[in-house]
């Protein structure tokens, strides 16, 4: 007969063991995503309460049909412009436009535009950010 040690034959110990093994693993593995939703979280909060975007002036450009809007980032992150808004509708604009922290840009806007009309001009930024008004046509 072969020996085997005493603590093979004894098994009341092991299964608290592994649950108290099996529990703490849990909990670790809990807190590191819960750290890590809470950072991407504050992290993505921190840029869209940094980003500042602010139209100077808008020009209507009769020789290209342009609508023309001088944008100034105030912020503390880099902008850029995913959808711009003429009226409720989406326009074309040229892109990719990016402005760097403390610099300003001419944005044209295609798809024309009429005299001595009222236009509400949105500009969406990648972030959600908006920056509008209305503006009226000479």
């Amino acid at each position: 007969m072969r020996f085997k040690p005493r603590f093979f034959h004894d098994r009341r110990a092991i299964t608290p063991v592994l649950s108290n093994l099996l529990l703490t693993v849990v909990a670790v593995a809990a807190m590191a995503v819960a750290t890590t939703a809470t950072y991407v979280i504050t992290t993505n909060l921190r840029e869209n309460m940094s980003e500042r975007l602010i139209i100077e002036d808008v020009w209507f450009d009769n020789s290209t049909g342009y609508i023309r809007a001088y944008m100034h980032n105030i912020g503390r992150v880099s902008i850029e412009i995913a959808t711009v808004y003429v009226n409720h509708t989406s326009r074309f604009f040229t892109s990719p436009f990016r402005l760097e922290i403390g610099k300003s840009g001419w944005l044209n806007i295609t798809g024309g535009w009429s005299s001595a009309s009222l236009y509400h001009l949105n500009i969406v930024t990648t972030r959600g950010t908006h920056a509008g008004g209305f503006y009226n046509a000479p």
